[in-house]
């Protein structure tokens, strides 16, 4: 679970990031149709909580 909100930009790069891993082979966290697009699964991924990504925050 995460502990803080990530920004539509951190999102944005998380999502696509992992799905361009599944794209590449990596195997899908989530359930998934075997027509579905690498993105729809990144972003199921995401709000289910299993994104195996997360976002470095380095606050000055």
């Amino acid at each position: 679970m995460q502990s803080r909100v990530d920004t539509r930009f951190e999102r944005a790069r998380l999502v696509g990031s992992r799905a361009l891993q599944i794209s590449m082979g990596a195997k899908p966290l989530v359930e998934f149709s075997e027509n579905e697009d690498p993105i729809k699964i990144a972003i199921r991924e995401y709000e289910e909580g299993v994104l195996p990504l997360d976002a470095i925050v380095l606050e000055e």
